[in-house]
C-alpha cells in the first residue's frame, strides 16, 4: 500500500470530484485492519478484504487514462447491438442463437498498446481486442478516447463459466451499464443477484431501457418510470436510466454524452475503488463492536487462575515440604549433636522433590550468584479436579475478556486463552523447581543456638573425662585427684551432667521457636511459588489474550479511519 498514493494521484490528474488523499487513506485503513485481524478471524470473513487490497494496487498500478465500461445484460437484452452501435462497427456478435455471447469483447478508443496492460489484468484475450479510432475518424471519437468498452457474456447463460466470467469482470471494471429490455427490464434475476448488490455503487452504475423503439413513444416514460420505482426498490434510486434504441446513433446519444462525460472526468475508477471500500466496511461493521481495553482482565480473575495454577503446580505439597525442610535443618543444625548423625539419616524433604536440597539451592557453592540448571521436580501429577480447576478458570478469562466483543472475537479470545495450554505444566515444573523458596541461608540464630549446643557437649565430654581420668588413676593405685567442688558436688560430674541437660533443654526449648519460624518459611514459600506461577499464567494465558485485545482496539482503530465518509 506504500505505492498507492502516489498512483491514486496519477489516476487523478485531469479528474476533480474524488479527493485521492481520503480514498489513500481509507484504503491503507482497510489494509491495517486486515493485518490487525490477521489470523485471529475466519478468512472466509476477511475474503473481500483481501480482495479490495489486491484489487486496489493493480487497478491504481495501471494507465491512468483509461476507463473501463461494461455493458451487463441478460439474453436478449441488445447488449451486444448497443456495443455495435456505441463502436459504429460491427464487433461484437449478434444472432437470434441463445446465448449470443460467449466471451468478453473489448473495443478501445485509443492506440491499443497503452491499454495492453489494463486488457491483460481485465482478462481479455488478444483476439477479443479491437481499436476504434483510425485516421479516418478525425476527431468525431476524440471525446471517447481512453474508452475500453466491454461486452460481457449474458449472466443468465444456461452454461455456468459465462456466468462466472460476468461475476469475475464485475469486480474489476470501473463503470456497470445495465442493459434491460422493455420485455425483462423487471426480472427477478438481474435484480435480486446483481443490481441490488450494486446499491452502495450507484456512483458507478447507469441502467439502460434498450430496444425502446419496441414501445410506443407514449409508453417509453412509462416503462421508464416503472423501471426507476423498482430501482428505487432496490435502493438504486440515485442510478440514472437512460432510454436507448440502437436504430440509429440519435437513440444512444444520451448513453453516449454519459460516457463522453465519464472519459473526460477519469474518476471513474477512484469511484469504484471508493465504492468497493463502502462495501468491505459495510460486511467488517459486524466484526466490531464496543470498544475494549487490554486491562479488562482484573486481578480477580487473574488471581483466581494463579491459584487454580498453584494447585495443579503442586505449590501446596512444595510449601509443605519447605515447612518441613526447615524444621529438618533447622533440627540438624541447633539439636543435640549426640543425636545429628541420626538426623542425617532421614532425607531431606525437598530433596525427596527434586528441589534443591541443602548447598543446592540454585547458587553456586561459594556463594556466588551464578544459577546452576533448573531440574526436572518429583511433584506428583495433577489431578482430574485440578485440570479441570484450571481450565475452567482459563474459561473464566476468556469469557471475562470476550463478553463485549462480536462473536468473531469472542471465540479469537477463547482461542487464544487456551492457545499454549500444552506449554502449561512443564513451565510451571520450571517456575517451581526454578523459585528460590527462601532456605540458602542459614539464620544467624541457628549458629548461636548450635555453638550452644557444642559448649554443652564439649563441658559434658570434658567432665567425662576429668572424671574418667580419675577412674582409671584410682585403678592403677596412683594418688586419686582431688576434684574440685560446688557445694557437694564434684565439678566434673556438675559438667558433665549440666552439659548433658543443658543440651537437652535448649533443644527442647528451641522446638517451638523451630515450628514458628517453619511455618513463616513456609509462608514465605508459597508466596514467591504464587509468584512464579501467576507469572506462567500471566506469560501463557492471559499475555494471549490481552494482545488479542489489543489487536482488536487496533482493528477498530483502523475501521473507523475506513469509515470517514468520502
Amino acid at each position: 500500500m506504500s505505492n498507492l498514493a502516489g498512483k491514486v494521484r496519477d489516476v487523478l490528474r485531469g479528474g476533480r470530484l474524488v479527493d485521492a488523499d481520503r480514498l489513500l487513506n481509507r484504503l491503507e485503513a482497510v489494509e491495517r485492519f486486515r493485518r490487525a485481524v490477521d489470523g485471529l478471524l475466519p478468512e472466509d470473513r476477511l475474503g473481500a478484504t483481501h480482495t479490495l487490497v489486491e484489487r486496489a494496487e493493480a487497478r491504481l498500478a495501471l494507465s491512468r487514462d483509461h476507463t473501463v465500461v461494461a455493458l451487463a445484460g441478460a439474453t436478449g437484452s441488445g447488449k451486444s447491438s448497443l456495443f455495435n452501435a456505441l463502436a459504429r462497427w460491427e464487433m461484437s456478435p449478434v444472432g437470434v442463437r441463445r446465448p449470443t455471447t460467449g466471451v468478453t469483447h473489448a473495443c478501445v478508443w485509443g492506440p491499443l498498446a497503452e491499454a495492453a496492460k489494463l486488457l491483460d489484468w481485465v482478462g481479455v484475450l488478444p483476439r477479443h481486442r479491437f481499436v476504434r479510432e483510425s485516421a479516418l475518424d478525425g476527431d468525431d471519437e476524440l471525446a471517447l478516447h481512453g474508452l475500453v468498452l466491454l461486452d460481457l457474456p449474458d449472466f443468465d447463460s444456461v452454461q455456468r463459466s459465462h456466468r462466472s466470467e460476468v461475476d469475475r469482470l464485475l469486480g474489476l471494471v470501473d463503470l456497470v451499464v445495465w442493459v434491460v429490455d422493455p420485455q425483462k427490464y423487471a426480472d427477478r434475476v438481474v435484480h435480486a443477484s446483481y443490481l441490488r448488490e450494486f446499491r452502495r455503487h450507484q456512483d458507478i452504475t447507469v441502467v439502460v431501457l434498450n430496444q425502446s423503439d419496441r414501445l410506443p413513444p407514449a409508453e417509453v416514460p412509462r416503462v421508464v418510470g416503472d423501471l426507476r420505482r423498482i430501482l428505487a426498490d432496490d435502493q438504486l434510486d440515485q442510478v440514472p436510466v437512460l432510454a436507448t434504441s440502437t436504430l440509429n446513433q440519435a437513440g444512444i446519444a444520451e448513453l453516449r454524452t454519459t460516457l463522453e462525460r465519464t472519459v473526460s472526468e477519469r474518476q471513474a475508477a477512484l469511484a469504484r475503488l471508493s465504492a468497493d471500500v463502502d462495501v468491505v466496511v459495510a460486511e467488517l461493521a459486524e466484526l466490531t463492536g464496543p470498544p475494549a481495553s487490554e486491562n479488562d482482565v482484573d486481578r480477580r480473575t487473574v488471581r483466581r487462575l494463579t491459584e487454580a495454577l498453584a494447585g495443579s503446580a503442586g505449590v501446596p505439597a512444595v510449601t509443605e515440604a519447605t515447612r518441613s525442610a526447615y524444621a529438618h535443618r533447622a533440627s540438624a543444625a541447633t539439636g543435640w549433636p549426640v543425636v545429628r548423625g541420626w538426623r542425617k539419616l532421614r532425607p531431606d524433604p525437598l530433596r525427596r522433590l527434586h528441589l534443591p536440597g541443602p548447598d543446592e539451592d540454585g547458587a553456586g557453592r561459594d556463594g556466588s550468584a551464578e544459577r546452576s540448571p533448573v531440574g526436572v521436580t518429583s511433584l506428583p501429577d495433577p489431578t482430574a479436579a485440578q485440570r479441570a480447576a484450571v481450565g475452567l478458570a482459563v474459561r473464566a478469562i476468556a469469557d471475562q475478556a470476550g463478553a463485549a466483543l462480536p462473536a468473531p472475537w469472542t471465540a479469537a479470545v477463547a482461542t487464544a486463552a487456551r492457545s499454549r495450554l500444552a506449554d502449561l505444566p512443564d513451565a510451571l515444573d520450571r517456575a517451581v523447581a526454578g523459585t528460590d523458596l527462601g532456605l540458602d541461608h542459614r539464620p544467624l540464630w541457628w549458629r548461636v543456638v548450635g555453638g550452644v549446643q557444642w559448649l554443652a557437649i564439649l563441658a559434658a565430654l570434658g567432665g567425662l573425662g576429668w572424671l574418667a581420668l580419675g577412674y582409671a588413676l584410682r585403678a592403677l593405685g596412683l594418688p586419686p585427684l582431688d576434684y574440685p567442688a560446688v557445694g557437694a558436688a564434684p565439678v566434673p560430674t556438675l559438667m558433665l551432667l549440666g552439659g548433658l541437660l543443658l543440651g537437652l533443654v535448649v533443644a527442647v526449648l528451641v522446638k517451638p521457636v523451630i515450628r514458628w519460624a517453619a511455618r513463616r518459611a513456609g509462608g514465605r514459600a508459597e508466596e514467591r511459588l504464587h509468584g512464579a506461577v501467576g507469572e506462567v499464567g500471566r506469560e501463557l494465558v492471559v499475555a494471549p489474550v490481552r494482545e488479542v485485545l489489543h489487536r482488536y482496539a487496533q482493528a477498530r482503530e483502523a475501521l473507523a479511519l475506513a469509515t470517514t465518509p468520502r
